[in-house]
């Protein structure tokens, strides 16, 4: 047998190791035209000179699985793609039209894309992401104040300043709008509500805008020009995952290389098995048994509240030290347990609080999770079952009352809709609302309160809290290094800190993406492997990776537009893996949720074997 065919077997026997490990040995094992080929070419402009910086996307299957690469200085690119698919090729780079072939196999040899330049400024405004738009609506704000509330209400769940939020609309659609957002929660100061149909009128205004938005465009090179090299080296694979009305919130990577992903709208998971040319996707039905559309959090009986077909809203997951899946049900207040597997739930009630979130092992195969809607921290042990609720403190006496009387209130808004009467003539209360957690090297559990600018620790053995206000508004989702480093992203300014919780003190940077107001970093992960810093551009269709002892930010561009990156995982190889979960999902580019895969250093590996 040839070294060639010996190598093909081997590849084919540890593909099949892996589907038997994941339950999945009925995937189809690789036949010898399914080989995973080089596919190259070049971009070139108009006069046929090589172009860098172009976005190159490779899509087959249905459905689908995307590859894009860039091309490179002198304008080549080079990709490895499944040799029996058929492709629709892309190629687009901001300021030129998108270039696309179709019916094209890599077998065919060198493709050569040709870009021609966009002679119309307001497609070039229409190519540029979402936060170049939405900066326009913030610059508006005089007070700083006013400016952060409004980024941290109003892009909780999609991109602000995408194609969608932005078109024209008169001022009483954009009222009618802000109500129906109040509704579900997000709650304005009376003074910017009242402002912001004006607001974004003007800041969306196309005569305005475009000139605004595209000065200095002739001048392609300057305007927009190719992302760093590092960034251009790098590789991003997108699959389509679910349906056009799920919503993939977080996900998570398996030790046996699975990635799964929790479908809040439609109370899935969902599992993908990443292979270049035979990605397995499995999705269950989580139980519901019981629970009404809308969870506990469900309005009164209203036709357009019950459109959803939420009733758990599954929203956080983590893999257990014995493989199986611990995932938050946010509107059930249950937690669930997944046995791969067996492929059962196991469902256990959230005994106190609500809203169940964001959840972290401890080294000790217990878990901590914060619980957003009543200011709880929670904690669950797999092996007693064992439950534990800390109240973390508020910072008002009101805020005190309401959290305390919250089931009443709950209670009392499925009977007279208190949230509609709030989201109309309310002064946009601002409740505590603990987000993010993570486990300190030393045990230590620390989380954020998105509103109330603090992360606080909490004792694992004594449950003590202590508050730490922070420099800076809005800390997020936040992670520690393997050196006890605390990395906490900044919502609604844009930054990135660090803080050292022996000194109690921090260090920040802003984010290197422009402009940097229209930026909503929503999530950020910590590679153990490098203690590189990985952060979501969440409004700018990038990932950002800041290396702490170079203190250098990489700005890795997503190819797909409106990106809405909401939580981050990791690999063996260090590859990052995160979701695009826009709420409603049509407004992603193409109308379909993916889980995405960005590889920094393709050339690492190569193969069937790598994927």
């Amino acid at each position: 047998m040839a070294f060639s065919a010996l190598f093909r077997a081997g590849r084919i026997a540890r593909l099949g190791c892996l589907m038997v490990g994941l339950g999945l040995a009925s995937v189809p094992t690789l036949a010898a035209d399914e080989a995973v080929v080089r596919w190259t070419g070049t971009v070139v402009d108009a006069a046929g000179v090589p172009l860098a910086g172009a976005s190159v996307v490779f899509q087959h299957g249905d459905p689908a699985h995307r590859i894009a690469v860039s091309s490179q200085v002198v304008g080549s690119f080079a990709a490895e793609v499944p040799g029996s698919a058929r492709y629709v090729v892309t190629a687009r780079r901001i300021g030129w039209r998108d270039a696309w072939t179709a019916d094209r196999s890599p077998r065919e040899g060198p493709l050569t894309l040709r870009l021609e330049r966009h002679t119309d400024p307001s497609a070039v405004a229409e190519q540029l992401p979402a936060q170049h738009w939405y900066a326009r609506v913030i610059r508006q704000l005089e007070d700083p104040a006013d400016a952060h509330h409004l980024k941290r209400e109003c892009t909780y769940c999609h991109q602000q300043g995408s194609l969608t939020t932005r078109r024209p609309r008169s001022e009483a659609e954009w009222r009618k709008i802000i109500g129906l957002m109040g509704r579900r929660g997000a709650m304005l100061p009376a003074t910017v509500r009242e402002r912001l149909p004006a607001l974004f009128i003007a800041a969306y205004d196309r005569e305005a805008a475009v000139p605004a938005l595209t000065r200095g465009w002739e001048d392609a090179e300057a305007f927009a020009p190719p992302a760093q090299p590092a960034a251009l080296r790098s590789r991003v694979d997108e699959w389509d995952l679910g349906g056009r009305a799920s919503m993939q919130h977080d996900i998570v990577v398996h030790p046996n290389g699975a990635v799964y992903s929790v479908d809040a709208s439609q109370d899935r998971l969902h599992r993908l098995v990443p292979h270049a040319t035979a990605p397995r996707r499995d999705s269950w039905a989580v139980p519901a048994d019981g629970i009404p559309a809308g969870g506990v959090l469900r309005a009164p009986s209203n036709p357009r509240e019950q459109a959803s077909n939420q009733r758990v809203g599954p929203h956080s997951l983590q893999v257990a030290p014995d493989g199986a899946l611990w995932i938050t049900l946010a509107s059930g207040n249950q937690l669930a347990r997944f046995d791969p597997e067996t492929e059962r739930f196991d469902i256990h009630p959230v005994e106190s609080g609500v809203y169940p979130h964001t959840l972290r092992f401890d080294a000790r195969g217990r878990f901590w999770y914060t619980m957003a809607a009543s200011n709880h921290v929670g904690f669950f042990d797999p092996t007693t079952l064992e439950q534990r609720h800390i109240r973390l403190p508020a910072r008002t006496l009101a805020q005190e009352v309401v959290l305390r009387i919250l089931p009443f209130t709950m209670w009392l808004d499925r009977q007279f809709d208190l949230r509609s009467i709030a989201s109309e003539g309310g002064d946009g209360f601002t409740m505590p609302v603990p987000y993010g957690i993570d486990i300190a090297p030393d045990g230590g559990v620390w989380f954020s309160q998105l509103n109330e600018d603090r992360i606080g620790r909490i004792d694992p053995d004594t449950f003590e809290v202590t508050l730490v206000e922070t420099p800076f508004p809005a800390p997020r989702r936040l992670r520690f290094d393997s050196k006890g480093t605390l990395w906490v992203p900044s919502f609604s300014a844009a930054l990135l800190a660090a803080f050292d919780p022996a000194t109690g003190s921090f260090e920040t940077w802003p984010l290197p993406t422009d402009p940097l107001e229209g930026e909503v970093p929503y999530a950020l992960h910590v590679d153990r492997q490098t203690d590189h810093v990985w952060i979501c551009g969440t409004n700018s269709d990038t990932l950002i990776r800041f290396e702490p002892e170079a203190r250098h930010f990489t700005v890795f561009p997503l190819p797909t537009r409106v990106t809405y990156t909401r939580e981050l995982d990791f690999d063996s190889r260090g590859r990052v893996w995160t979701s695009n979960s826009n709420s409603p999902a049509w407004q992603i580019e193409g109308g379909q949720p993916r889980v995405l895969r960005l590889d920094p250093t393709p050339g690492a590996c190569s193969g069937a074997a790598c994927q």
